[in-house]
C-alpha cells in the first residue's frame, strides 16, 4: 500500500467550502457512456438513471464508490433562485475531490494533519425533473476517472465513510462498557459473535474508543447533583458512610471525598503506612482521583477512601488531607507516599506536617523509558541496574559517592531529571528513609498488587453517580478475598528452616506473610558472626569476610530487652534484621522480644477482637487483655488442620449464640483499648 493511501485512513472526510467545485460539469462523450454502459448497467450510474428521492441517488453511488475503492461526499447544491435555494441540482463528489482548503491562522493548536484531497474530478450530478406534477432525479452528469489509487476491497472499508457501527453494536458495546472490559475484548468478543475474522469487523477500535467517549460527554451538573444523591442515599443506609464535599461560586460541584465504615476500621489498625495515588482521571468529569490505600497484616492492600478534585493544585491537595484526616478521626500516618507531585508535596507539609513524605519508586521509575531510553540507547539497561543499586545503598555516604560517579560516568551532568530527582532524593532514596515505617510498600510486588487493587475498580467506571456504589462493591469484594487469602495462608503447613526455638515462637504469633520476612532473616543470620565489643554493643559480620566491609553494629540491653542495629532495618519494615536476630541467638533468647513482634503484623489485633466502638470497663482491661491472648493461642491451634477449624468454628458458634443472650448495661461508660 502507498504512503499515499495510508494517509486516506487515517483522516476523516473534511467539508468542501461552497466555493469549490468538480474540475469538469460536463456531461461524458457518447464514447465514455457506451464505456460505462458495457459495464453491469445495473450498478453503474448512467445519464438518463432516475431516484426516486436525491437521498436514494446518493446512496446508489456511494455502493458503487465502495465497490470501486473510494468513498463520496455531497458537495454542491443549485436551485433557481440561487444556490441551496429550490433545490433542482446536487453534486456529489469524489472524497479526494478539491484542494486542500488553506487555514485561517487561530490561537488555538491545531493537528498537522496531511490532507487527502488531490483534486480528483469524479463526480455524479442529478438533476430535479417535473413531469406532469410528478417529480424525479434524474442522472445528467457522470465521470467517473480518478487522478489517485483506488483501494483494494479489503482496504476500502478503512475509509471513514464506510466505517460505520450499526445500532444493535452500539447497543452491544454499551453493555460491555457498563461490564468494565478493555476495548480490545470488545472487539474480540464482537468478532466472535458475527464469527468473522479478527480485523473484518466494519469499524475500528478508534471507532469504538470514539463512540465511547461521546458516551461520556454528559453534563457535568446533573453528573454531579446525581453524585451528590447517591452519596447521601448511602449515607441514609449506613450512617458509617463518610462522605464531603465542597461546590464553587456557580454551585457546581468542585470536589467530593468519601470512605467507608470498614475501611476507616482498617486504618486504625493499618493507617501507619498510606499510599496516596493521585495518577488517575475519572473521564466522566475529567477530574483527578486520589485513593487512599495501606497494607494489611496478610501483606494485601486494604482502601481508605477516594476523592474527586476539579484542580490538582495545592489548595485542592490541602481540602483532600483535611477531609481525610476528619474522616480518620484526625489520625495521621506515620509515613505517606506519594507521586512526584509539587503541590501534594507542598500540601501534606502543611496539613500532615508528623508524617514522614515520600514519593513512590514506581511512580518514578515508569518515566525513566521517556527519560532516558533515548538518550542512553544500549546503556539504558546498565544504567538501570546502577541506579537501583544506588537506590539501594545501605548508607547516605554510600549513595552520595555512587551518585556523583555515576553522573560522570554517564555523562548526566546537564540533565535536567538527574538534577530533579537528586534535588528531592531525600524523599525517594533508601539510606534516607530507612529510619521510616513503610510496611513493605517500597517493594517491587507491592506495586504490583496495589496497581492491580486499584485498577479493579477503575475498569468499572460508568456513569459517575454510580462510581462510589461501584467502588463500595470492589472494596467489599476485595476484603472477602482478603479475609479467603488469610485463611488460606492459615491453613498451610508451616515449613521450619533453621529449628530455632525463636521461629516456632516467631510462626505461632505472625500472620504467614510477616513470618516469612522474618523466616529468611533468620536463614541469614546463621551466616554471620556476632562479635561482643563491650557490655551492650557487637559487631557483625559474615562469616567469610575478614574486613570491616558490610559490618553492623547491633546493641542489646538485655535487662530491658531493646535491640537497635545500624541498618535500622526494623524502624523500616517492622520485621527484626538477621543482625540483631544473631545477636540473640548469641545471647541463647529462646523467643523474640514481644515488642519485636508489632501487633500490625500478628494474626490478631485488639482492635480486631474487640471491634471499632465496642469499649470495655476500666476495672476489666486486664481481664480484656487476658481475653485477647487466649483468643490468639485459640486461633494459633485452630489453623493448625481443618478438622480444628470446623470444631472450633461450632464451639464458637454456640458460644456467640450464648453470649448475644447476655444482657448489656449501656449506661457504664465504655472506651477502647489502642
Amino acid at each position: 500500500m502507498s504512503d499515499e493511501t495510508k494517509a486516506m485512513f487515517s483522516i476523516y472526510d473534511e467539508p468542501i467550502s461552497e466555493q469549490q467545485s468538480p474540475s469538469s460539469t460536463t456531461e461524458e462523450s457518447p464514447d465514455e457512456i457506451a464505456s460505462h454502459l458495457s459495464l453491469d448497467a445495473s450498478v453503474v450510474p448512467y445519464i438518463g438513471q432516475q431516484f426516486v428521492t436525491h437521498d436514494a441517488a446518493y446512496e446508489f453511488y456511494s455502493q458503487f464508490a465502495k465497490r470501486r475503492g473510494f468513498s463520496i461526499r455531497r458537495h454542491r447544491t443549485e436551485g433557481k433562485e440561487g444556490v441551496g435555494k429550490g433545490l433542482t441540482r446536487r453534486y456529489f463528489v469524489c472524497h479526494r475531490a478539491g484542494n486542500t482548503p488553506s487555514k485561517q491562522p487561530s490561537l488555538k493548536p491545531q493537528r498537522n494533519r496531511k490532507s487527502t484531497r488531490c483534486g480528483c474530478q469524479a463526480y455524479m450530478r442529478i438533476s430535479k425533473i417535473s413531469d406532469g406534477g410528478m417529480h424525479e432525479w434524474r442522472v445528467t452528469g457522470f465521470v467517473n476517472y480518478h487522478n489517485h489509487e483506488l483501494l483494494e476491497p479489503d482496504q476500502v472499508r478503512f475509509l471513514p465513510a464506510y466505517r460505520v457501527i450499526s445500532d444493535p453494536d452500539k447497543t452491544r458495546i454499551l453493555m460491555f462498557y457498563k461490564s468494565g472490559i478493555t476495548v480490545q475484548q470488545m472487539m474480540r468478543l464482537l468478532e466472535l459473535e458475527k464469527c468473522v475474522e479478527p480485523g473484518k469487523l466494519p469499524f475500528t477500535e478508534k471507532d469504538v474508543r470514539n463512540f465511547i467517549q461521546s458516551l461520556r460527554k454528559l453534563d457535568q451538573e446533573e453528573e454531579g447533583i446525581d453524585l451528590l444523591r447517591m452519596c447521601k442515599s448511602i449515607k441514609e443506609r449506613d450512617p458509617n458512610f463518610c462522605y464531603n464535599f465542597t461546590v464553587d461560586s456557580s454551585n457546581k460541584l468542585e470536589n467530593i471525598a468519601w470512605s467507608y465504615a470498614s475501611s476507616v476500621q482498617s486504618y486504625d489498625i493499618f493507617g501507619d503506612a498510606v499510599v496516596f495515588d493521585t495518577s488517575h482521571r475519572i473521564a466522566a468529569l475529567d477530574m483527578p482521583l486520589g485513593i487512599w490505600i495501606g497494607m494489611n497484616n496478610y501483606g494485601l492492600p486494604c482502601f481508605f477512601g477516594c476523592v474527586l478534585l476539579r484542580e490538582g493544585n495545592s489548595q485542592s491537595f490541602a481540602w483532600a488531607l483535611q477531609v481525610f484526616l476528619s474522616f480518620m478521626n484526625g489520625k495521621s500516618p506515620q509515613t505517606i507516599l506519594t507521586d512526584q507531585n509539587a503541590c501534594l508535596k507542598e500540601a501534606i507539609e502543611i496539613e500532615m506536617p508528623d508524617s514522614k513524605h515520600a514519593i513512590c519508586l514506581w511512580f518514578i521509575v515508569g518515566k525513566f523509558p521517556s527519560w532516558f531510553n533515548a538518550v542512553l540507547g544500549e546503556r539504558y539497561t546498565e544504567w538501570k541496574m546502577e541506579f537501583y543499586r544506588l537506590y539501594s545503598c545501605e548508607n547516605i555516604e554510600e549513595f552520595e559517592i555512587g551518585w556523583h560517579e555515576m553522573v560522570e560516568n554517564y555523562g548526566f551532568q546537564t540533565n535536567r531529571h538527574i538534577a530533579s530527582l537528586y534535588a528531592c532524593r531525600s524523599l525517594w532514596a533508601l539510606p534516607y528513609l530507612r529510619g521510616h515505617f513503610f510496611a513493605g510498600f517500597c517493594t517491587a510486588g507491592a506495586s504490583k498488587l496495589i496497581n492491580a487493587f486499584i485498577q479493579r475498580f477503575l475498569s468499572a467506571q460508568t456513569q459517575l453517580a454510580h462510581f462510589v456504589e461501584q467502588v463500595a462493591v470492589t472494596v467489599d469484594y476485595r476484603d472477602q478475598t482478603s479475609e479467603l487469602q488469610s485463611m488460606q495462608q492459615n491453613l498451610q503447613n508451616i515449613s521450619f528452616k533453621t529449628g530455632a526455638p525463636m521461629e516456632a515462637h516467631a510462626a505461632s504469633i505472625l500472620t504467614p506473610y510477616a513470618f516469612s520476612k522474618l523466616q529468611d532473616e533468620l536463614v541469614m543470620a546463621t551466616h554471620y558472626a556476632c562479635f561482643q565489643t563491650d557490655n551492650n554493643s557487637f559487631l557483625i559480620r559474615h562469616h567469610s569476610k575478614t574486613h570491616t566491609g558490610g559490618d553492623r553494629t547491633v546493641t542489646w540491653v538485655p535487662h530491658h530487652e531493646l535491640l537497635s542495629c545500624s541498618c535500622r532495618m526494623f524502624e523500616f519494615s517492622g520485621i527484626l534484621c538477621w543482625h540483631a536476630l544473631r545477636v540473640l541467638s548469641t545471647a541463647n533468647c529462646f523467643q523474640i522480644p514481644d515488642h519485636y513482634m508489632p501487633l500490625r503484623w500478628r494474626r490478631t489485633h485488639y482492635s480486631v477482637v474487640l471491634g471499632r466502638g465496642n469499649g470495655i470497663f476500666d476495672d476489666q482491661s486486664e481481664k480484656v487483655k487476658t481475653l485477647q491472648l487466649m483468643l490468639s493461642d485459640l486461633l494459633n491451634e485452630a489453623v493448625k488442620s481443618k478438622e480444628r477449624v470446623e470444631l472450633i468454628s461450632m464451639e464458637v458458634e454456640g458460644l456467640l449464640v450464648r453470649l448475644r443472650q447476655q444482657p448489656v448495661n449501656k449506661s457504664r461508660k465504655m472506651e477502647f483499648i489502642n
